[in-house]
């Protein structure tokens, strides 16, 4: 199912996607809207949840943790992403912290705009030119009670350079090189990224999972 998923797999649900991300609630619409499944991110909610404090040590982990939290707290089955950048000249940094890496202040353009600055400020005081990267992206789906009914993880490997290009995407997309490509992720269409993205990777394998269930 490689590129655009299949339409009318599934009938007309909802799905909860533990995100205040507009970018990330774009991209699982992108990608699952065709099958018939409505996403909502936690924009639309009539009244806000106080965030967990996502501490987990990985990316797996930090999804597991958001899917539960809102799945219990809003009776509904839940979808949750943690999602970010490892850059291997910073040890897998930041990794983790990817949406926060230079603080939480400010927009999330403001933020995004901190963060990148500080991991090339980081490769540049290691003398590196350029260092291979990976976006990672791990899903959890969790029912109301807060039980986890599929997990799953992929990722988008490349090289981080200091200077961005393209006008697509958005966090970190702009400093990743696709060797196999020859392009920035940030100068892929949204469909093209969403064929060969972690993201995209990911919430294919979740809906080949769905359409096992039914």
């Amino acid at each position: 199912m490689a590129g655009r998923l299949q339409a009318r797999i599934f009938p007309k649900v909802d799905l909860l996607v533990a995100t205040t991300n507009p970018h990330k609630a774009r991209e699982f619409g992108e990608l699952l809207e065709p099958l018939g499944v409505r996403v909502r991110g936690l924009d639309q909610l009539e009244a806000p949840l106080t965030a967990p404090v996502e501490n987990e040590a990985t990316f797996a982990g930090n999804a597991r943790l958001k899917a539960a939290f809102y799945a219990r707290a809003l009776g509904c089955t839940c979808l949750a992403d943690d999602s970010g950048l490892e850059v291997d000249a910073l040890g897998g940094a930041p990794g983790v912290l990817s949406a926060r890496y230079a603080g939480e202040a400010g927009s999330r353009e403001e933020r995004d705009h901190r963060n990148r600055e500080k991991v090339v400020r980081e490769l540049r005081e290691r003398g590196a030119q350029e260092s291979p990267a990976r976006l990672v992206c791990a899903l959890c789906l969790a029912d109301a009670a807060g039980t986890v009914l599929f997990e799953t993880s992929a990722s988008l490997e490349g090289l981080f350079r200091f200077e961005p290009r393209g006008g697509h995407g958005f966090g970190y997309d702009g400093h990743l090189f696709l060797p196999a490509l020859g392009r920035m992720a940030a100068e892929l269409s949204p469909e093209e990224m969403n064929a060969c993205s972690h993201r995209g990777q990911a919430t294919r394998a979740l809906a080949a999972w769905l359409h096992e269930q039914r």
